[in-house]
């Protein structure tokens, strides 16, 4: 009766470390395929990037006939407050369109290294908003840092006589 109780205990032994090594060679067979696929991904990446270089092609690269002006930033905005209505800051940015930032309470605005409320945003402030864009065109501003303003940027450039 110890043989066979022996027996079925090495049975079961060996059925559960063949299933531990089969799972394991899963695993492994997961992981290589994991790695060529980022190997692969890599390639392309890098072939894309150097296309000009390998084959001549244009100097700034394959879509480098689009003009930047043609691309919206959309998540994010630099340049001046023109308008704060409520909760929605009005920026004019750098290619002298409008642009909508809207603040929530989990946005993060911060003047040199200090948080400051909405409201000492004021119209005329340079800012630089970081959000995601939402269903409306705007921004939902997760992050806006105002910039000190040029005349006292150039006053401490004065001062050091860079």
């Amino acid at each position: 009766m110890d043989q066979e109780k022996d027996k079925k205990i090495k049975n079961v032994l060996t059925l559960v470390i063949v299933i531990l090594v089969g799972f394991c060679l899963v695993i492994s067979a997961f992981g290589v395929g994991i790695w060529v696929g980022e190997k692969r991904a890599e390639f392309s990446f890098r072939w894309a990037e150097d296309y000009h270089r390998n084959f001549g092609g244009p100097q700034r690269g394959i879509f480098g006939n689009f003009p930047a002006q043609d691309f919206i930033n959309s998540h994010g905005i630099f340049g001046q407050v023109i308008t704060i209505d409520g909760n929605n800051i009005m920026i004019k940015g750098q290619d002298n369109m409008e642009k909508t930032a809207v603040v929530s309470e989990k946005t993060t605005m911060v003047t040199n290294a200090t948080k400051i409320p909405l409201s000492s945003i004021k119209v005329n402030d340079m800012v630089v908003i970081i959000g995601s864009p939402n269903a409306q065109g705007q921004i939902d501003a997760k992050f806006i840092r105002v910039l000190p303003q040029p005349s006292s940027f150039l006053n401490i450039i004065d001062h050091y006589e860079i």
